[in-house]
C-alpha cells in the first residue's frame, strides 16, 4: 500500500471524529505488516482524561483483532471545517507505538497536500521500553 492510499484512509477516518469539545478532528490508518489496516478517530470527552487519540484507537483496534507486526501509520488532523495541518503523534501515543514498533516504523503526515514520512526513531528517540 502507499503512503497516499495509507493517508485517503486516515482522511476518511477522520470524518468519524468525535472532537466536540476541542473542534480538533484527528484521522489515522495503521497498516500492519500482514497488509491489514485499521483506522482510528479522536474520540473526545467531557472529562478530558478519558480522551483516546485516532492513533491509539487504532494501535488498540488492530492489537485486539491479534495484530503486533505493524509497517506505517498515516495521521491527518485539523480544526473542524478548516485545511488540515501537520498533526503530529502526541507523546503518549509515540510512546504506545514504541510499545509495539520498532524505531524505523515509518508515521506519515501530510499538511493538507504534501505527504512527510519520519521514523518513531526521529519522533522518540530516548523511548522508555523495558
Amino acid at each position: 500500500m502507499t503512503n497516499k492510499e495509507l493517508m485517503k484512509l486516515a482522511i476518511k477516518a477522520r470524518e468519524n471524529a468525535y472532537s466536540k469539545y476541542s473542534s480538533f478532528s484527528v484521522g489515522a490508518a495503521l497498516l500492519t505488516k500482514s497488509g491489514k489496516v485499521f483506522i482510528g478517530c479522536n474520540v473526545e470527552n467531557a472529562a478530558f482524561s478519558p480522551t483516546c487519540c485516532a492513533e491509539r484507537t487504532a494501535f488498540f483496534s488492530a492489537i485486539a483483532a491479534g495484530e503486533r507486526d505493524f509497517s506505517a501509520i498515516a495521521v491527518c488532523g485539523g480544526n473542524v471545517g478548516e485545511s488540515r495541518i501537520k498533526c503530529m503523534p502526541c507523546g503518549v501515543c509515540r510512546q504506545v507505538m514504541s510499545e509495539f514498533c520498532n524505531e524505523d516504523f515509518k508515521i506519515i503526515i501530510e499538511d493538507g497536500e504534501a505527504l512527510s514520512e519520519l521514523t518513531l526513531g526521529e519522533l522518540l528517540p530516548f523511548s522508555f521500553n523495558l
